[in-house]
């Protein structure tokens, strides 16, 4: 019971903490039923510029972080290839970080990227070879809004 208690007290406090001037406020609206039917989840993001490609991972593990995605949904699935094996499906590890367990480190990357809202987009060659883990790569193209 004590611990319950103690994360309850840890969540009202973070509900009630000051906010951060360097936050802005936020709204969302809900148009479904009390159940969840009805809802519809895809409202267009608007973003400047391209799709970015952060590398993380160490050795055989690549890490990809998929930022700056704009219209209507996130990241539904995604695949790489390196210069010389064919394409590898990457799965979801957290968040809009994706993963694959393949020797690719210093290869030129490309990624297929497939949104909620139904659209494929190549990055060919998007990372180019002699990369290394922790650096980022911005692209020229974005999903439709």
């Amino acid at each position: 019971m004590g611990s319950i208690f103690l994360q309850l007290v840890a969540v009202l406090a973070l509900c009630f903490a000051p906010a951060r001037s360097d936050w802005l406020p936020g709204t969302a609206t809900f148009y479904g039923g009390a159940d969840g039917s009805g809802t519809m989840e895809m409202v267009k993001c608007w973003r400047s510029a391209g799709v970015r490609f952060t590398i993380n991972g160490f050795n055989y593990f690549e890490l990809v972080l998929v930022t700056n995605v704009a219209g209507s949904g996130s990241v539904a699935s995604m695949s790489v290839k390196g210069s010389s094996p064919g394409w590898i499906q990457m799965s979801r590890n957290w968040g809009a970080n994706w993963q694959c367990l393949a020797g690719l480190a210093g290869q030129a990357l490309s990624f297929t990227v497939n949104s909620t809202g139904g659209q494929t987009i190549v990055f060919d060659g998007v990372v180019p070879a002699g990369w290394s883990f922790g650096q980022t790569y911005s692209t020229y193209k974005q999903f439709d809004y």
